[in-house]
């Protein structure tokens, strides 16, 4: 049996394992180990086991991932999150569809504390749901655009699927997330257009909230305010080159847990259990990282990204065929796969032919963040689609993915302008970093 043939049925293992529900962390730990055994023997396939585990964490650079899901979970336990969807309530809830616009700014805010996702869609959604529901909002509204906008929190940084990135990579965690920030205000840009034609074409849908004085738009934006300095100081601190991303995580974790207490806004319990979610994530996304550690040898060994890369040369599609096969291929996993676990088992693989084709891996982690989140709002996985599910029991699961179709429409449409203008993503790190 050749190498390659060997690497397919450990790549079709570890799919099967994931299809019986087996975590992705383990299967593809699993898949590796027992390929490297099969090619390599037993003691090799154990000292990468040992080597490639110790090496995932300790490594200084993942310090970013608890520390930026601890700054997160505070100021969701301390209600933050509350006051900025409020401040931004205030400046755009008296236009057609502006409560949903309101949610798509406010899941944007706290994307720049939370870096999760799925923190965004829960905890966005918590507080603005119920406020659109007693205004009479359309249901697929409503619910989409929380769905959509919690994608904002895989690309605003701090975002984890850049750090996770980062780390199979080799890249530089500063530059990607500087690579997010132009790309992640288009998108809000567009997801805010996207409201307004909706509310446009279907006046129910999103009607007019109630007006607000500007007095009380100042005075929520005041107390918006110092969490908005945590967020400014903490990402502006690492584009001046004042911390690190490390030193910025920890920085911004320490200020927000100042903060709620100065405001006694934390609670003992609540602090606890701020703790303790993050140990828990944090301990995931760790093992998802051994886990892809212990896998990429094997693929290394099997040659399969070389074949993968020559069987792309051999059709003659070019670099943008080429990239379009591998964009085309995400999107068909974004239906089983929730976004994480596509990152983790693709980048090994296509990466070779993404740096063979000339493509800057830095704009690449844009687009493949891109394509990733939109897998979180498509059918029939959408991770982001069930999680607005729990939030909203009383709506459709129907009615929320049709909700979201308008809004995938915008991550196309901005997919499309960071491959056609690559700038968008570059310009930033490159005007950063030289």
């Amino acid at each position: 049996m050749s190498d390659v043939l060997v690497g397919l049925c450990g790549i079709a293992a570890m799919f099967l394992l994931m299809a019986f529900r087996t975590p992705v962390a383990f299967s593809m730990l699993i898949s590796g180990f027992f390929g490297l055994w099969i090619l390599e023997g037993f003691k090799a396939a154990g000292g990468v086991l040992l080597t490639e585990s110790y090496a995932a964490v300790s490594s200084y650079s993942l310090i970013v991932v608890p520390m930026f899901v601890l700054l997160g979970n505070v100021s969701s336990a301390a209600g933050f999150s509350r006051g900025l969807y409020d401040a931004a309530f205030a400046w755009v809830g008296r236009f057609r569809g502006g409560l949903a616009s309101a949610s798509v700014l406010g899941c944007a805010l706290f994307s720049a504390v939370s870096g999760s996702s799925v923190a965004c869609a829960v905890t966005i959604g918590k507080v603005a749901l119920p406020e659109m529901k007693r205004l009479g909002y359309g249901q697929g509204l409503a619910t989409g655009a929380i769905a959509a906008g919690g994608t904002l929190g895989f690309l605003i940084p701090p975002s984890t699927g850049f750090v996770i990135y980062a780390v199979l990579t080799e890249e530089s965690i500063g530059r990607l997330f500087m690579a997010g920030i132009l790309p992640g205000l288009l998108m809000m840009a567009l997801f805010i257009v996207t409201v307004w034609l909706v509310s446009v074409f279907d006046p129910a849908a999103g009607p007019r909230g109630p007006a607000v004085t500007w007095r009380e738009r100042f005075s929520l934006m005041l107390g918006a305010a110092p969490l908005v300095a945590v967020i400014v100081l903490s990402i502006g601190g690492i584009y001046v080159g004042v911390f690190t991303p490390v030193e910025a995580s920890g920085v911004g974790a320490a200020l927000v847990i100042l903060l709620a207490l100065a405001r006694r806004a934390l609670t003992a319990s609540a602090f606890r259990a701020a703790l303790f979610d993050t140990v828990k994530t944090s301990a995931m996304l760790y093992m998802v990282v051994i886990g892809a550690n212990v896998l990429n040898p094997f693929l290394a060994v099997t040659q399969i990204p070389t074949a993968l890369g020559e069987g792309l040369a051999g059709l003659g599609l070019g670099p943008y065929g080429s990239l379009l096969v591998i964009l085309l291929a995400y999107v068909v996993l974004g239906m089983f796969l929730d976004g994480l676990s596509m990152l983790v088992v693709t980048i090994p693989i296509v990466f070779p032919v993404i740096l063979a084709n000339g493509f800057d891996p830095i704009w690449f982690g844009v687009v493949a963040v891109i394509v990733v989140e939109m897998g979180m709002i498509t059918p029939p996985v959408g991770l982001n689609v069930f999680v607005v599910k729990g939030v909203a029991p009383d709506v459709p699961m129907s009615v929320i993915f049709r909700g979201v179709m308008p809004f995938l429409m915008a991550m196309i449409v901005t997919l499309g302008l960071i491959i056609a203008f690559p700038q968008i993503a570059l310009l930033i790190p490159d005007t950063m970093f030289g």
